[in-house]
């Protein structure tokens, strides 16, 4: 059996190296992009605002000039202001009551415009002890509309780096996941395939390689163990045949005899009715081990009938009446054994759990129901009564081992078929085999 081993190499790029380096590349390019964008944007912004400034000054200064030269000239930005308590009335009210610290004021003109300013005051005392304030009022109207523009810039930013990230991100993830989702589909190209395909020698030795490997090894294990459960379940068909194609030919020479008296010939024919089931019992869990379909044709009132044979013969005294009603005529494509398993083992425990009353097979254009009058189906019992060992909560001690109802759900599966139990309309369960 081939085994997998570990191979360290200085070129060896591991699948986790691939997604850390795709994640690192894209934080790293997303950071530069906008660090650069950022800063493209401010140094943009701060020289716009500051040519703006300064032309605006430039001009007022030269217009102050040229209209009234004999005064001080003053400027737009910045604007000093002292006033005593005395003349505080010839002061805008918007800067009388204003305390000591930073402002922000708005000041709408006679424009209408509105002027952003923000204003620092401080108190003093003169020489003489008389008090005065002092303010300063500096105009950020630009600066607020630039903060305006940076804001809008900043979220427009935010949307196209985002977008970027996802194409960076859907591209790294394809790149990284590329390996995995070859990976699955030669694994399920593999798995519709009687010789599996070797996985392995179509990838690099990295975590999807080991991956591989292991899914080889794994495959290679379980072909091993189906092939040994196939040759198990021929072998055991072929060796049980034998022995009992041997007891199918002493009963009947034994019944071909005329002096046998009838508890003979009725133990004989039990013998007989035992041997038939197990061959069919052999046939079909043969076809379930092989998953295939055997061929063949059957009628479905004579199955019925054999089995309801066989079982009344079983009964021991049991107060039970087996009867046969529907449809006269029902063929199937498929083998005796088949129908005979799924059927006798829906009568068989329909018969199990009623202590009393009837049993009815009842042939339908295309269906088959078997109706009893025991004491019902418990919720329990309908979730799990097709479970491969589940036993009824009315078992009590009767024998069996909870794999016959699991046998017929697998035929069932096997042929199209469908099975399904329910609760009778008085008392009773009421199981129908419904053919595809």
């Amino acid at each position: 059996m081939r085994t997998s081993k570990n191979h360290e190499g200085p070129k060896r790029r591991r699948l986790r190296t691939r997604i850390i380096a795709s994640f690192v590349l894209l934080g790293f390019s997303l950071t530069a992009l906008f660090a650069y964008a950022m800063l493209y944007l401010r140094n943009r912004l701060e020289n716009q605002l500051i040519e703006k400034t300064l032309q605006r000054e430039v001009a007022s200064l030269v217009q102050q000039v040229e209209t009234h030269p004999d005064r001080q000239p003053y400027f737009l930005m910045f604007d000093a202001r002292t006033f005593s308590d005395d003349n505080a009335y010839k002061i805008n009210p918007l800067y009388r009551g204003l305390q000591k610290g930073v402002h922000e004021i708005r000041e709408e003109e006679s424009s209408g415009r509105v002027q952003v300013y923000k204003v620092a005051v401080l108190r003093g005392k003169s020489q003489t002890g008389k008090s005065f304030t002092s303010l300063v009022r500096y105009n950020v109207t630009d600066a607020a509309a630039t903060s305006d523009v940076l804001t809008r810039w900043l979220l427009l930013a935010v949307l196209v780096f985002s977008l970027l990230a996802l194409l960076i991100g859907w591209w790294s993830a394809s790149r990284v996941m590329a390996p995995v989702s070859d990976l699955a589909q030669r694994l399920r190209r593999s798995g519709n395939s009687s010789e599996p395909e070797a996985l392995a020698p179509n990838f690099p030795d990295d975590e999807v390689g080991e991956l591989a490997k292991a899914l080889d090894d794994y495959a290679e294990r379980l072909t091993e163990v189906v092939q040994r459960d196939r040759e198990f379940n021929a072998d055991v068909s072929h060796e049980l045949r034998t022995p009992l194609a041997v007891i199918r030919g002493a009963v009947e020479l034994l019944l071909a005899r005329p002096e046998l008296d009838e508890r003979a010939r009725t133990r004989l024919s039990r013998i007989q009715r035992a041997e038939q089931q197990c061959t069919d019992l052999i046939g079909a869990l043969l076809l379930l081990s092989r998953n295939e379909r055997a061929v063949g044709q059957c009628d479905v009132v004579k199955v019925a009938q054999q089995q309801l044979d066989s079982h009344r013969a079983q009964l021991g005294g049991k107060p039970i009446d087996l009867k046969l009603e529907g449809e006269p005529a029902l063929v199937l494509d498929v083998p005796d054994s088949a129908l005979a398993v799924a059927l006798g083992n829906l009568i068989g425990n329909a018969v199990k759990y009623t202590p009393s009353g009837e049993v009815v097979v009842r042939v339908l254009a295309g269906a088959v129901e078997v109706i009893d009058s025991g004491p019902g189906l418990s919720e329990e019992d309908a979730a799990k009564l097709f479970t491969r060992g589940y036993r009824g909560t009315h078992a009590g001690h009767s024998q069996g081992g909870g794999i016959g109802l699991s046998i017929v759900r697998r035929l069932c599966a096997l042929y199209g078929w469908d099975v399904r139990v329910r609760p009778g309309e008085t008392q009773g369960v009421v199981a129908t085999l419904t053919f595809g």
